[in-house]
């Protein structure tokens, strides 16, 4: 089976402004996943799918393969990832790139491992499923101690139990994705959407699993590394 390596970087981001090229401890935030997905060899090819030529042009300088450009209406903030995979999908083909699996990276999240991509598409291999998605224990709980409005305007659980679980240890296990997707890339485009009916989980330590969506959590990266966080 052939795998590659998708990375989506669009320019437009708005919870910290150009993110994806920001210096994370004198490297660009891209450079992350682009480097660790080269180191890994597990990939026949590392793309990235962009609209916009800054990206672009690092993306190249740290070794990854950009052989199309991603159309402006496929970077908005409305876009839906499935969309911009498919459209890979469809470039890279025509292109004459053979694959059977695709690992999306979120280069929003930099400490994935190696390790954590090799077992999750070992896993695709082994097991068979659709997709196996990287994921960590959620510690905020719907069944527990996460609450929406009701249509009165008043605080509801997310989700209820016949009986409440008196404590968060108690309550049904919950996942939180965190920016690694590994895909049967048949199954993907028979539903054309990017949650798959059979998909396995890989945990891995929340650490890794850090995303930057937020001015707080770039800084938490920066702590993470500073003081050695991130488990090897």
């Amino acid at each position: 089976m052939k795998t590659i390596c998708f990375i989506g970087a669009r320019g437009g981001s708005k919870g910290v402004p150009r993110k994806n090229i920001r210096l994370l401890n004198k490297k660009p935030l891209i450079a992350y996943a682009i480097e660790s997905a080269l180191e890994s060899r597990l990939f026949n090819h590392v793309i990235v799918s962009t609209e916009d030529p800054e990206i672009a042009k690092i993306s190249k300088k740290y070794g990854a393969e950009v052989p199309f450009k991603r159309p402006k209406n496929l970077a908005s903030d409305s876009t839906g990832f499935a969309d911009v995979m498919l459209h890979g999908i469809k470039q890279l083909r025509q292109l004459d790139y053979q694959f059977d699996v695709l690992v999306n990276r979120d280069c929003t999240v930099p400490f994935i491992r190696i390790s954590d991509m090799k077992k999750a598409i070992d896993l695709l291999k082994n097991k068979k499923p659709n997709a196996v998605y990287g994921v960590y224990r959620q510690h905020f709980n719907p069944y527990f101690n996460m609450m929406e409005k009701d249509l009165s305007g008043f605080l509801r659980l997310c989700k209820k139990l016949k009986n409440r679980p008196k404590s968060r240890q108690e309550a049904p296990i919950v996942y939180q994705l965190n920016g690694l997707f590994v895909y049967d890339v048949a199954q993907f485009l028979k539903y054309k959407n990017p949650i798959l009916p059979k998909s396995l989980p890989l945990e891995i330590p929340l650490e890794c699993g850090h995303m930057i969506d937020t001015e707080i959590e770039f800084r938490l990266a920066e702590m993470m590394i500073k003081q050695k966080l991130i488990p090897s």
